[in-house]
Parts: structure tokens; C-alpha cells; sequence
């Protein structure tokens, strides 16, 4: 199933739910990082997360950036993610491994760390970002953004994350959000079910529904079928993707000055950088340093 994102409505407009289908580009993620399981899966949540983050942004051009730092030895993970449905990521130590967790599964908050702190940048693209700061309450990333969104939103969320990973890589990546708008946070019956529901699919394992074949429509069925659910006719495809590129390099390059520019092309005959987001590594020659040098000069005049 291709990677997607899809909206719907619930409860005359009351509750907003949003999926993501990320399997594909988890795997590429883990891929271009090299990652264990648990990496894999820490840095798989978190660009779930960030996609349904910024699926509720209007403006064209918009992106919210994660920042989780815990105390684990992960050591960290930067996402960035877009409302045109691009998403890219990468975690400070990609070979992390722990023993499975007390119920079987990849122990993600034993390698993220669940001291620490949880990060999120909203950028609309003009003005200030708005940035929002919370502590981890768990390190599984998906208790920690809903806790996110219930204290710097003050919207009554629930926020699932999952990444299943087998012998020969990622079998089914994704996330739902479920949020409870002011008019429905009214009806706590509404919402009392609405989080058992939710408690069901986090215990099933949302994972194991996308592994088993079922797509985002057939599980919002099954949360919201009898509320008034509405599913928006737009799908939205969704991709890793970066936007780094060699003239970017050259770029990063020429800030550093003449001098070590000409160290550079002297010692290491050309210079390498890789792209910590995606992995990518750029080589530029002795000559292309010199071309930089030249330019800096002329600028200089």
C-alpha cells in the first residue's frame, strides 16, 4: 500500500482524525541511515508524527520540526516534515540496540530515554516559528506528542504511533490522530468512548491492522463509523524526501573563508560532506574549491 495520508471528520464536525501510511518511506529512512530496529522505529514514529503534526497547518510552504532528546542512548532525533507531504529525519547514534521490552517489542523508550525533552517548531513561513517545549512522559513518542498536544494546544488528543520491523526490514509503518474538538469536548460520553476506542487500536496494535491488509478508511470505520464519520475524498501522497544538493554543499563550503577552503584543497585534495538528514554524501574536487576561492575574491573587489 502506498505511502498516504488521508483526513476525515466525526461527530458533526466535532472530532478531526487524520491517518498516515509511512512504510515505505521508514524503510528508506532506515536505509539511508543504516539504522538498527530500534532506531528504526524511534526515528519511524517520530516522522509519523511530525506528517500528522502538520496536516492541521493551512498555509502553503508550511513545516513543523521535532526535536527529541532524551536520556537514552539513541542520543536524539531531528525530524522535519512538510504540508506538502515531504518528511525527513535522522537520530544521533543509528546502531543503538536493547533487549526486547517487557512485552515482547522493540524497547523504543529504553533507547530513546524517558528523561528528557521533546521539542516542536511550527513554521508558517514568515514571522517568528512558534516553538513549544515540553518534558517526555515516556520516550515511545507517541505518549510524548499527544502530551504535547494536550498541554501546549489545549486540545484533548490521542496520538498513535507504530513501526513493525522484520528480518528484511520495515512491514508496516503509520499513525493516527484523533482530536476532539470545543464542541464535542462537551459530550464526555462522546469522548470517553472515543478514548476507549483508541485504547482498543493502541493494544491491537495499529501496525499489526496495516500488516494485516487493513487500509486508513476500514480502520477509521472502526473507530468513528457510528459518530458521523466523513471521510474526506483527498488523499495525499507522502515521501521521504530531502532538499539538500551538491550546489547547497558549495554553498556551506564557501562560508567557511578562503583559508580553509585552500587548507582543504592542500591536505585533502577536495573536500566530502554528508547530509545528516538523509545520508547523501557530496564530493567536491580541489578545482571546485579553487572555482570558490576565485569567487570569494571577486566578491571581495
Amino acid at each position: 500500500m502506498a505511502d498516504q495520508l488521508i483526513r476525515a471528520t466525526a461527530a458533526e464536525g466535532g472530532i478531526r482524525a487524520v491517518g498516515v501510511i509511512t512504510t515505505r518511506l521508514t524503510e528508506e529512512a532506515r536505509m539511508r541511515h543504516k539504522l538498527s530496529s530500534e532506531a528504526t522505529a524511534a526515528l519511524g514514529r517520530t516522522m509519523a508524527g511530525g506528517l500528522l503534526l502538520v496536516s492541521s497547518m493551512k498555509r502553503e510552504g508550511s513545516r513543523v520540526n521535532i526535536r527529541v532528546k532524551g536520556n537514552g542512548p539513541l542520543g536524539g532525533i531531528l525530524v522535519d516534515a512538510g504540508l506538502d507531504g515531504t518528511v525527513r529525519g535522522y537520530v544521533d547514534n543509528p546502531f543503538v540496540e536493547l533487549p526486547p521490552n517487557e512485552r515482547g517489542k522493540l524497547d523504543v523508550g529504553g533507547v530513546v530515554g524517558r528523561e528528557g525533552y521533546l521539542y516542536v517548531v511550527r513554521d508558517v513561513g514568515y514571522g517568528y516559528p512558534y516553538s513549544s517545549t515540553v518534558e517526555l512522559v515516556s520516550g515511545e513518542i507517541g505518549d510524548d506528542l499527544t502530551h504535547y498536544l494536550v498541554n501546549s494546544e489545549q486540545t484533548p488528543s490521542a496520538l498513535l504511533l507504530g513501526v513493525l520491523v522484520g528480518t528484511e526490514g520495515v512491514r508496516a509503518s503509520g499513525g493516527l490522530l484523533l482530536q476532539v474538538l470545543p464542541k464535542a469536548a462537551r459530550d464526555e460520553a462522546l469522548v470517553q468512548t472515543l478514548e476507549e476506542r483508541a485504547q482498543i487500536i493502541q493494544q491491537t496494535g495499529l501496525t499489526s491492522l496495516l500488516n494485516a491488509g487493513k487500509t486508513l478508511p476500514e480502520i477509521f470505520e472502526q473507530l468513528l463509523g457510528d459518530m458521523g464519520l466523513v471521510i474526506l475524498p483527498e488523499i495525499q501522497m507522502i515521501r521521504f524526501h530531502c532538499g539538500c544538493s551538491f550546489d547547497r554543499m558549495l554553498g556551506a563550503l564557501k562560508i567557511l573563508g578562503e583559508a580553509e577552503l585552500q587548507d582543504m584543497i592542500e591536505k585533502d585534495d577536495g573536500a566530502e560532506a554528508t547530509c545528516h538528514f538523509c545520508g547523501e554524501v557530496y564530493q567536491a574536487s580541489s578545482d571546485e574549491l579553487a572555482q570558490l576561492i576565485e569567487d570569494l575574491r571577486a566578491e571581495s573587489v
